[in-house]
């Protein structure tokens, strides 16, 4: 099984390639990472540079989460990139990279997405509230970014218990 790789390391920093080649190799990490999802990790989104590979691959399912919300159910996400954004919310974040710390983290409210699914179809989607937390966060680990970087404050920054 896969491990969540956890800051400092290098690959959560760097910003992860552009998905070319829809063949097995692809369809064998979008499984994998949908399988760690549901076998319980605790998270409702996760990216391919958490686990080591620099592409540009997120699943995502906030059905998984807490608190039920209106959501798309599990979404495979290729070369996630956000259209549209408007809004803005404060809300509470964490991350299985950052496993100790939560924060609260402003992101929009309401988002439009493109991608492509893990055969190359390309998707739009429009979503707001927590499902477009979650898309923003794990869209961020494509380009190298942590929540802890998005925290207006360090008062904000709580650890976990």
């Amino acid at each position: 099984m896969m491990k969540v790789l956890q800051h400092p390391h290098a690959v959560l920093r760097k910003i992860a390639e552009e998905v070319h080649d829809f063949n097995d190799v692809l369809l064998a990490l979008c499984e994998s990472m949908r399988r760690l999802m549901q076998e319980g990790t605790g998270g409702v989104g996760i990216a391919a540079p958490q686990l080591g590979v620099s592409k540009r691959v997120v699943v995502v399912d906030c059905s998984l989460g807490k608190h039920p919300c209106k959501n798309h159910g599990c979404l495979t996400m290729v070369n996630p990139l956000i259209l549209e954004q408007s809004g803005k919310l404060l809300g509470r974040e964490g991350c299985l990279s950052v496993p100790d710390w939560v924060a609260m983290v402003p992101r929009s409210k309401k988002i439009t997405v493109q991608y492509q699914n893990e055969h190359g179809a390309l998707q739009q989607l429009k979503t707001s509230a927590f499902e477009a937390r979650v898309i923003q966060h794990e869209v961020d680990h494509l380009d190298g970014v942590l929540f802890i970087d998005r925290v207006l404050s360090t008062h904000d920054l709580v650890r976990r218990m």
